[in-house]
Protein backbone atom coordinates (compact mmCIF):
# COMPACT_ATOMS: atom_id res chain seq x y z
CA UNK A 1 0.00 0.00 0.00
CA UNK A 2 2.66 2.06 0.62
CA UNK A 3 4.33 1.63 -2.32
CA UNK A 4 1.48 2.34 -4.53
CA UNK A 5 0.86 5.68 -2.53
CA UNK A 6 4.37 6.70 -3.42
CA UNK A 7 4.01 5.71 -6.97
CA UNK A 8 1.02 8.03 -7.06
CA UNK A 9 2.28 11.02 -5.45
CA UNK A 10 5.41 10.91 -7.45
CA UNK A 11 3.10 10.89 -10.85
CA UNK A 12 1.47 13.63 -9.53
CA UNK A 13 4.79 15.55 -8.54
CA UNK A 14 5.72 15.26 -12.30
CA UNK A 15 1.99 15.94 -13.16
CA UNK A 16 2.37 19.26 -11.37
CA UNK A 17 5.85 19.88 -13.08
CA UNK A 18 4.42 19.15 -16.22
CA UNK A 19 1.91 21.35 -15.52
CA UNK A 20 3.93 24.60 -14.46
CA UNK A 21 6.14 24.26 -17.71
CA UNK A 22 3.24 24.09 -19.94
CA UNK A 23 1.87 27.10 -18.22
CA UNK A 24 4.93 28.86 -19.24
CA UNK A 25 5.06 27.91 -22.89
CA UNK A 26 3.97 24.42 -23.55
CA UNK A 27 5.40 21.37 -23.39
CA UNK A 28 6.88 20.12 -26.58
CA UNK A 29 4.99 17.64 -29.22
CA UNK A 30 6.79 17.25 -32.46
CA UNK A 31 9.67 15.11 -32.24
CA UNK A 32 11.98 17.61 -33.22
CA UNK A 33 10.15 20.50 -30.75
CA UNK A 34 11.54 18.38 -28.45
CA UNK A 35 15.09 18.56 -29.03
CA UNK A 36 17.17 20.79 -27.18
CA UNK A 37 21.30 21.12 -27.34
CA UNK A 38 23.82 21.53 -24.49
CA UNK A 39 26.55 23.90 -24.97
CA UNK A 40 29.18 21.82 -23.48
CA UNK A 41 30.51 19.58 -26.28
CA UNK A 42 31.05 23.12 -28.35
CA UNK A 43 32.95 24.59 -25.38
CA UNK A 44 36.29 24.66 -26.90
CA UNK A 45 34.72 27.11 -29.26
CA UNK A 46 33.17 29.33 -26.48
CA UNK A 47 34.80 32.40 -25.44
CA UNK A 48 33.99 33.38 -22.01
CA UNK A 49 36.38 33.76 -18.50
CA UNK A 50 35.34 31.03 -16.84
CA UNK A 51 35.24 28.17 -19.61
CA UNK A 52 37.91 25.60 -19.02
CA UNK A 53 37.45 23.72 -22.14
CA UNK A 54 38.39 27.03 -24.88
CA UNK A 55 40.77 26.10 -27.65
CA UNK A 56 42.08 28.87 -28.86
CA UNK A 57 43.23 27.36 -31.97
CA UNK A 58 39.50 27.26 -33.24
CA UNK A 59 37.00 29.54 -34.11
CA UNK A 60 35.59 31.57 -31.19
CA UNK A 61 32.12 32.18 -30.42
CA UNK A 62 30.01 34.02 -27.60
CA UNK A 63 27.32 32.39 -26.12
CA UNK A 64 25.24 35.00 -27.72
CA UNK A 65 25.95 32.84 -30.72
CA UNK A 66 25.01 29.85 -29.51
CA UNK A 67 21.22 29.48 -29.94
CA UNK A 68 21.07 30.92 -33.81
CA UNK A 69 24.01 28.23 -34.57
CA UNK A 70 21.78 25.75 -33.04
CA UNK A 71 18.94 26.78 -35.28
CA UNK A 72 21.37 27.06 -38.32
CA UNK A 73 23.44 23.89 -38.07
CA UNK A 74 20.63 21.42 -36.57
CA UNK A 75 17.64 23.20 -36.98
CA UNK A 76 17.27 22.79 -33.01
CA UNK A 77 15.24 26.01 -31.09
CA UNK A 78 15.99 25.13 -27.79
CA UNK A 79 19.11 25.20 -26.27
CA UNK A 80 20.84 24.01 -22.41
CA UNK A 81 23.91 26.43 -22.03
CA UNK A 82 26.36 25.73 -18.70
CA UNK A 83 26.53 29.02 -16.98
CA UNK A 84 30.44 28.77 -17.42
CA UNK A 85 30.02 29.66 -20.79
CA UNK A 86 28.63 33.09 -20.42
CA UNK A 87 31.18 36.04 -21.33
CA UNK A 88 29.57 37.61 -17.96
CA UNK A 89 26.44 37.40 -15.35
CA UNK A 90 26.20 41.11 -15.68
CA UNK A 91 22.90 42.13 -15.94
CA UNK A 92 23.66 43.74 -19.40
CA UNK A 93 24.73 40.78 -20.66
CA UNK A 94 22.02 38.23 -19.58
CA UNK A 95 19.97 40.66 -20.68
CA UNK A 96 21.32 40.77 -24.42
CA UNK A 97 21.54 37.01 -24.18
CA UNK A 98 18.38 36.69 -23.57
CA UNK A 99 17.02 38.69 -26.51
CA UNK A 100 19.51 36.92 -28.35
CA UNK A 101 18.12 33.35 -27.95
CA UNK A 102 14.52 35.18 -28.88
CA UNK A 103 15.98 36.60 -31.81
CA UNK A 104 17.17 32.97 -32.66
CA UNK A 105 13.42 31.59 -32.54
CA UNK A 106 14.97 30.08 -29.61
CA UNK A 107 14.15 29.21 -25.65
CA UNK A 108 16.16 28.12 -22.73
CA UNK A 109 15.08 24.99 -21.57
CA UNK A 110 17.96 24.32 -18.71
CA UNK A 111 20.86 26.09 -17.40
CA UNK A 112 23.97 24.16 -16.54
CA UNK A 113 25.67 24.78 -12.74
CA UNK A 114 28.92 23.72 -11.22
CA UNK A 115 27.14 23.28 -8.46
CA UNK A 116 28.64 22.11 -4.66
CA UNK A 117 29.40 20.28 -1.72
CA UNK A 118 25.35 19.57 -0.68
CA UNK A 119 26.52 16.50 1.67
CA UNK A 120 29.30 17.90 2.82
CA UNK A 121 30.33 17.09 6.50
CA UNK A 122 31.66 20.66 6.76
CA UNK A 123 28.24 22.99 7.44
CA UNK A 124 29.55 26.04 6.56
CA UNK A 125 30.64 24.36 3.07
CA UNK A 126 26.99 23.14 2.25
CA UNK A 127 25.71 26.77 2.83
CA UNK A 128 28.07 28.43 0.22
CA UNK A 129 26.79 25.85 -1.53
CA UNK A 130 23.45 26.38 -1.14
CA UNK A 131 24.24 30.37 -1.32
CA UNK A 132 26.02 30.04 -4.46
CA UNK A 133 23.27 28.48 -5.92
CA UNK A 134 20.41 30.44 -5.26
CA UNK A 135 22.43 33.20 -7.06
CA UNK A 136 22.25 31.27 -10.00
CA UNK A 137 18.35 30.43 -10.13
CA UNK A 138 18.01 34.35 -9.91
CA UNK A 139 19.93 33.98 -13.14
CA UNK A 140 17.94 31.33 -14.59
CA UNK A 141 14.64 33.45 -14.09
CA UNK A 142 16.63 36.63 -15.66
CA UNK A 143 17.02 34.80 -19.00
CA UNK A 144 14.30 32.80 -18.86
CA UNK A 145 15.12 29.21 -17.94
CA UNK A 146 12.73 26.94 -16.49
CA UNK A 147 15.37 24.78 -14.42
CA UNK A 148 18.28 24.73 -13.30
CA UNK A 149 21.45 21.66 -13.15
CA UNK A 150 23.59 21.73 -10.24
CA UNK A 151 26.43 19.31 -10.17
CA UNK A 152 26.85 17.45 -6.76
CA UNK A 153 30.44 17.18 -5.11
CA UNK A 154 32.02 14.96 -2.83
CA UNK A 155 35.34 15.06 -1.40
CA UNK A 156 37.25 11.87 -1.76
CA UNK A 157 36.96 8.71 0.39
CA UNK A 158 33.54 11.12 1.80
CA UNK A 159 30.42 9.05 1.95
CA UNK A 160 27.51 10.84 0.01
CA UNK A 161 24.95 11.24 2.66
CA UNK A 162 21.30 11.26 2.19
CA UNK A 163 19.84 12.71 4.68
CA UNK A 164 22.67 16.33 4.47
CA UNK A 165 22.04 16.39 0.86
CA UNK A 166 18.77 16.70 1.21
CA UNK A 167 19.34 19.11 3.61
CA UNK A 168 20.57 21.13 1.21
CA UNK A 169 18.36 20.42 -1.60
CA UNK A 170 15.36 20.75 -0.17
CA UNK A 171 16.44 24.49 0.95
CA UNK A 172 17.27 24.93 -3.05
CA UNK A 173 13.57 22.89 -4.15
CA UNK A 174 11.69 26.37 -1.92
CA UNK A 175 13.79 28.37 -3.15
CA UNK A 176 13.42 27.27 -6.79
CA UNK A 177 9.29 26.80 -6.08
CA UNK A 178 9.15 30.62 -4.87
CA UNK A 179 11.05 31.57 -8.50
CA UNK A 180 8.86 29.14 -10.65
CA UNK A 181 12.00 27.04 -11.24
CA UNK A 182 12.91 23.05 -10.82
CA UNK A 183 16.19 22.03 -9.72
CA UNK A 184 17.50 18.85 -11.56
CA UNK A 185 19.95 16.53 -10.43
CA UNK A 186 22.15 14.87 -13.24
CA UNK A 187 23.55 11.17 -13.00
CA UNK A 188 26.87 12.04 -13.47
CA UNK A 189 30.00 11.48 -10.96
CA UNK A 190 29.59 7.93 -10.37
CA UNK A 191 30.09 8.54 -6.28
CA UNK A 192 28.18 12.18 -5.55
CA UNK A 193 25.87 11.85 -8.47
CA UNK A 194 25.04 8.08 -8.64
CA UNK A 195 21.92 7.81 -9.94
CA UNK A 196 20.29 5.58 -7.11
CA UNK A 197 21.73 7.90 -4.54
CA UNK A 198 20.27 11.33 -6.57
CA UNK A 199 16.68 9.35 -6.50
CA UNK A 200 16.81 8.29 -2.90
CA UNK A 201 17.87 12.20 -2.25
CA UNK A 202 14.98 13.27 -4.28
CA UNK A 203 12.63 10.40 -2.80
CA UNK A 204 13.60 12.06 1.09
CA UNK A 205 12.91 15.90 -0.59
CA UNK A 206 9.37 14.78 -2.12
CA UNK A 207 9.25 18.23 -3.89
CA UNK A 208 8.12 18.48 -7.14
CA UNK A 209 10.76 21.06 -7.60
CA UNK A 210 13.65 18.94 -7.28
CA UNK A 211 13.54 16.21 -10.05
CA UNK A 212 16.35 13.70 -11.62
CA UNK A 213 17.88 14.49 -15.39
CA UNK A 214 18.59 11.41 -16.79
CA UNK A 215 21.35 10.90 -18.93
CA UNK A 216 21.39 8.09 -21.13
CA UNK A 217 25.66 7.32 -21.05
CA UNK A 218 26.95 8.85 -17.65
CA UNK A 219 26.32 6.09 -15.86
CA UNK A 220 27.70 3.45 -18.25
CA UNK A 221 31.43 5.51 -18.21
CA UNK A 222 32.02 3.64 -14.94
CA UNK A 223 29.41 0.60 -14.93
CA UNK A 224 27.87 -1.84 -17.38
CA UNK A 225 25.25 -1.48 -19.69
CA UNK A 226 22.72 -3.63 -16.96
CA UNK A 227 23.84 -1.04 -14.59
CA UNK A 228 23.13 1.58 -17.03
CA UNK A 229 19.45 0.64 -17.63
CA UNK A 230 18.98 0.21 -13.96
CA UNK A 231 20.29 3.65 -13.40
CA UNK A 232 18.39 5.19 -16.40
CA UNK A 233 15.16 3.87 -15.42
CA UNK A 234 15.54 4.88 -11.82
CA UNK A 235 16.29 8.51 -13.03
CA UNK A 236 13.18 8.27 -15.86
CA UNK A 237 10.92 7.55 -12.57
CA UNK A 238 12.07 10.91 -11.19
CA UNK A 239 12.30 12.97 -14.02
CA UNK A 240 11.56 16.39 -14.41
CA UNK A 241 11.36 17.89 -18.52
CA UNK A 242 15.10 17.34 -19.34
CA UNK A 243 16.99 14.84 -20.13
CA UNK A 244 20.92 14.18 -22.15
CA UNK A 245 21.07 12.24 -25.07
CA UNK A 246 24.76 10.60 -25.64
CA UNK A 247 25.09 7.60 -28.13
CA UNK A 248 29.70 6.94 -27.44
CA UNK A 249 31.47 7.50 -24.20
CA UNK A 250 34.61 7.07 -23.12
CA UNK A 251 35.43 5.26 -19.88
CA UNK A 252 38.36 6.49 -17.70
CA UNK A 253 41.06 4.60 -18.87
CA UNK A 254 39.34 5.86 -22.93
CA UNK A 255 37.66 2.57 -23.62
CA UNK A 256 34.96 3.79 -26.22
CA UNK A 257 31.62 2.40 -25.08
CA UNK A 258 28.36 2.48 -27.61
CA UNK A 259 24.96 3.12 -25.84
CA UNK A 260 21.59 1.46 -26.53
CA UNK A 261 19.96 4.48 -27.15
CA UNK A 262 16.98 2.24 -28.90
CA UNK A 263 16.83 1.22 -25.81
CA UNK A 264 16.74 4.21 -23.93
CA UNK A 265 14.01 5.95 -25.76
CA UNK A 266 12.33 2.60 -25.11
CA UNK A 267 12.59 3.13 -21.66
CA UNK A 268 12.07 6.84 -22.02
CA UNK A 269 8.41 6.11 -23.71
CA UNK A 270 7.68 3.26 -20.82
CA UNK A 271 7.61 5.83 -18.16
CA UNK A 272 5.90 8.72 -20.03
CA UNK A 273 9.01 10.88 -20.11
CA UNK A 274 7.61 13.61 -22.22
CA UNK A 275 10.22 16.56 -21.54
CA UNK A 276 13.26 17.51 -23.87
CA UNK A 277 15.88 15.16 -25.05
CA UNK A 278 19.09 17.26 -25.16
CA UNK A 279 22.02 16.36 -27.45
CA UNK A 280 25.24 15.87 -25.29
CA UNK A 281 27.53 14.25 -28.00
CA UNK A 282 31.07 14.30 -25.53
CA UNK A 283 33.21 11.07 -26.17
CA UNK A 284 36.18 12.86 -26.36
CA UNK A 285 36.99 11.53 -29.69
CA UNK A 286 33.97 13.14 -31.73
CA UNK A 287 33.82 16.43 -33.64
CA UNK A 288 30.49 17.74 -31.73
CA UNK A 289 28.75 18.97 -35.17
CA UNK A 290 29.63 15.75 -36.98
CA UNK A 291 28.46 14.38 -33.46
CA UNK A 292 25.56 16.26 -32.70
CA UNK A 293 23.92 15.70 -36.66
CA UNK A 294 24.79 11.97 -35.65
CA UNK A 295 22.70 12.48 -32.83
CA UNK A 296 19.87 14.16 -33.82
CA UNK A 297 19.64 11.91 -36.82
CA UNK A 298 19.03 8.79 -34.21
CA UNK A 299 16.75 10.64 -31.50
CA UNK A 300 14.47 11.51 -34.70
CA UNK A 301 14.45 7.81 -35.78
CA UNK A 302 13.37 6.42 -32.36
CA UNK A 303 10.44 9.42 -31.59
CA UNK A 304 9.01 8.56 -34.90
Amino acid sequence: MRSSRRDFLGRMALFRVATHLSAARGLPVKPRDRLALTSYPFRAYIVSPTNRGRNPALPGMDLKQFAQMAVDKFGIHNINPLIDHFASTDPAYLDSFRKAVADAGSHIVDLGLPGGSFYSSDASQREQAVSATRQSIDIAKIIGSPSVRPHVHGKRGEKPSVDLAAQSLGQLAEYGAKHGIVVNLENDNPVSEDAFFLTEVIDKVNSPHLRALPDFGNSLIDHDADYNQRAVTAMLKHAGAMCHVKDVVASRTGQKKTVDLQKMFALAKEYSYHGYFSMECDSGQDDPYAGTTRLVNETLRYLA
